[in-house]
């Protein structure tokens, strides 16, 4: 058994989703929502396109006067490969897994539910696994949005690619809200604090 990673403090924050006007409200896109919210709150408008990413830049001012500097990402690569992306802008920008925090759906969380979670199972979820994949460890920060299960026999594909409209919509809103406050939480307390 690999020795587990401790964390580190969190410097590139990856929200997962699938690129493109057709996903943007899906909840399959939940950590593109929540980066964007971070984005918004933070006053950051300047994206730049850095190995296969939509990338920007936030310096954090933290409780002790100190700032830091944290990168935001969204692979522009289709969630079952946004592992790739996100590895090269690790390796260019000399990031460890154990400095990252994956913001994503979670199908066994409640819709309207939040959580901090360091390390463990990738729960079927595409996106993760590439991640994983591509870093050859599953020791990292991730903050889990959760989507709730389909009713009746509605594939959970179906569920997560679905557009979201009015209510829907609204409550996905107010979500990516909670979500960015969880990652806020977490950049300034710490994942284990958090979790």
């Amino acid at each position: 058994m690999p020795k587990q990673t401790q964390p580190r403090p969190v410097r590139l924050v990856c929200g997962l989703g699938n690129p493109g006007s057709e996903y943007a409200q899906t909840r399959h896109s939940a950590g593109f929502a929540t980066v964007d919210v971070l984005a918004e709150r933070w006053g950051v408008r300047y994206w730049k396109e850095q190995q296969g990413n939509l990338v920007a830049t936030y310096k954090l001012r933290l409780p002790d006067g100190n700032t830091r500097e944290i990168l935001l990402a969204k692979p522009q690569s289709y969630m079952n490969t946004s592992g790739g992306p996100l590895s090269k802008l690790m390796r260019a920008e000399q990031i460890q897994p154990s400095e990252i925090l994956v913001v994503h759906d979670e199908v066994d969380l409640p819709a309207g539910e939040v959580r901090a979670k360091w390390a463990g199972g990738l729960n079927a979820h595409n996106g993760l696994r590439s991640v994983a994949a591509k870093l050859g460890t599953q020791d990292f920060a991730r903050v889990r949005f959760g989507i709730g299960r389909p009713p009746g026999k509605m594939s959970v594909a179906d569920w997560a690619l679905r557009q979201l409209k009015g209510s829907f919509a609204d409550e996905f809103a107010v979500q990516a809200n909670l979500a960015a406050d969880m990652v806020e939480d977490v950049l300034v307390r710490g994942i284990a604090a958090c979790s």
